[in-house]
């Protein structure tokens, strides 16, 4: 399986928060290849940069690799499949990451159940 993390099970990850569930820690060890999003990555340096989370970004950076993840750049056709998505969620990360899921194929694992509503690409852990 493929997966592409949303932004808080990348961050538990990177920090063994104990919030990252045991279903998800199994998803993620048993993947074929797990994808985190550059979107990600923009998404948390915005809130760090708001004050509204408290994470190392320079950390998120290099984790990708060292955590044997592979970086997912947003693409134009992820960012022109948003527009077709309904309005379930306002988000404009986690509509991205939908479209990046829905796009590459990938399963997005997120703890977001609205996301579910979007493709049965979302496994909610």
């Amino acid at each position: 399986m493929r997966l592409l993390l949303d932004t808080h099970i990348y961050l538990w990850s990177v920090t063994d928060d104990a919030k990252l569930t045991k279903a998800a820690r199994k998803l993620i060890l048993e993947a074929e290849e797990v994808f985190v999003s550059s979107a990600s990555i923009w998404e948390a340096s915005i809130k760090a940069g708001l004050g509204k989370l408290d994470a190392d970004v320079d950390l998120l950076v290099s984790e990708i690799e060292a955590s044997g993840f592979i970086e997912l750049p947003v693409r134009a056709v992820h960012a022109a499949l948003v527009r077709s998505l309904p309005d379930i969620h306002r988000d404009p990360f986690d509509r991205l990451l939908v479209a990046q899921a829905m796009a590459e194929p990938l399963r997005l694992v997120t703890v977001d159940g609205h996301l579910s509503a979007y493709t049965d690409l979302v496994i909610k852990v």
